[in-house]
């Protein structure tokens, strides 16, 4: 009954967690979800009071620009200029996007002919590989080792694979594993493009989910980036907005044209209303942003006390509100991430679930309160691991 595309898909990651904790609850258990990465904490009251008056206005309410509102392009640039240092013509290097997870499902269909190979990490965020192979691309796997601090070994990638290669992407600050990125990197994946013909896709959405003074830079501060690739930013979780489904796409203009001409295709572009909150955001204060990444930071600080005191080995993350734990040696990942759920009621993503190279770590969300989390580690201590 149904396509090849489909048949081939793996259950998608989230979905299986859903169920299996819908399971438990069902047990009457008091489950402590860590698992998806939703932000616990409700949209800014500015936003969405900008959305509610933009709601009212009938002006919203008809088919909104494919390429998305120039107001909103507008706000883009300036919060890339005033965050990230980098200069955007928002009438030509920008796009708006209904969620960022959409321009990673899409933007393969504009580059890929069948056969053709797209660079995907493992670990690694599911759809990258997904909408390669929708497109009729094919993934090639990059692993991201910790001996390598989670980044990609371009040199490592065959000679034959590389002359297959249209696309290539990356993530950093990183989902699931919280790597970082430095420009010194980001130089070498502008060279690699350029030596290779590579498009690439920079998916940034936790670029400002930072901690202890980080700041994570973009991939278009990189001489030449501009050339060679594009960088996506999402609202969902710098401002509490998943639900919304709002993004944007900023970087080489002809890229942004051929991405917008698949989009034109595809969708009827964002909500005028949702893009209007959308400029709220960007164009207000950011100490919303600092105060929610203070919370976050918080969370993050007691759950690292209870996985050292248990003896599980993790990077402090400086970014995203991920930790990424090596789980005990005598379980694989999905063995231990069903013991948490079933015999404590903790929800946390089983590292497998991003890719093979995933295999023998653990994801945790930061998206419950500290109390919880105290709670989770106090029902961890009480397993035998």
């Amino acid at each position: 009954m149904y396509s090849d595309r489909i048949n081939a898909l793996p259950p998608y990651l989230f979905a299986t967690i859903d169920e299996a904790k819908a399971k438990v609850k069902e047990q009457g258990v008091d489950v402590i979800d860590l698992g998806v990465g939703d932000p616990d904490q409700p949209t800014h009251q500015h936003i969405v009071d900008s959305m509610c008056e933009a709601v009212r206005d009938p002006s919203t309410h008809r088919y909104p620009s494919y390429s998305g509102m120039p107001a909103f392009r507008e706000a883009a640039a300036r919060w890339c200029k005033e965050t990230k240092g980098i200069d955007i013509d928002p009438a030509t290097e920008a796009l708006t996007m209904i969620g960022s997870k959409e321009g990673v499902a899409h933007i393969p269909l504009a580059f890929l002919n069948p056969g053709d190979v797209a660079l995907v990490p493992d670990p690694a965020y599911p759809v990258y590989k997904i909408g390669t192979q929708f497109a009729g691309g094919v993934p090639h796997i990059m692993p991201l080792l910790e001996e390598n601090d989670f980044l990609p070994d371009l040199d490592s990638i065959p000679k034959d694979v590389l002359e297959k290669t249209k696309l290539m992407f990356m993530n950093y600050p990183n989902n699931p594993t919280s790597a970082t990125a430095s420009l010194k990197f980001f130089e070498e994946v502008v060279d690699f493009a350029r030596e290779n013909e590579v498009v690439i896709v920079h998916d940034n959405a936790y670029s400002d989910m930072v901690y202890d003074g980080y700041e994570a830079p973009s991939f278009l501060n990189v001489d030449g980036a501009m050339d060679v690739g594009v960088e996506f930013y999402s609202l969902s979780k710098t401002y509490n907005m998943t639900g919304w489904r709002i993004a944007f796409a900023v970087g080489n203009k002809d890229i942004i044209t051929g991405f917008g001409k698949v989009k034109s295709n595809i969708d009827s572009g964002a909500f005028e209303a949702v893009q209007k909150a959308g400029i709220t955001a960007l164009d207000s204060s950011q100490q919303c942003v600092t105060d929610m990444n203070n919370v976050y930071k918080q969370r993050r600080d007691t759950l690292l006390k209870g996985l050292d005191a248990m003896g599980l080995a993790v990077n402090p993350p400086k970014a995203t509100f991920y930790v990424w734990a090596r789980v005990p040696e005598k379980y694989s990942s999905i063995d231990f991430s069903s013991l948490l759920l079933e015999e404590a009621g903790i929800v946390a993503t089983p590292g497998v679930g991003f890719g093979d190279y995933g295999e023998g770590y653990i994801r945790f969300a930061l998206t419950q309160t500290v109390e919880r989390i105290e709670e989770a580690v106090g029902r961890m201590e009480k397993l035998d691991l």
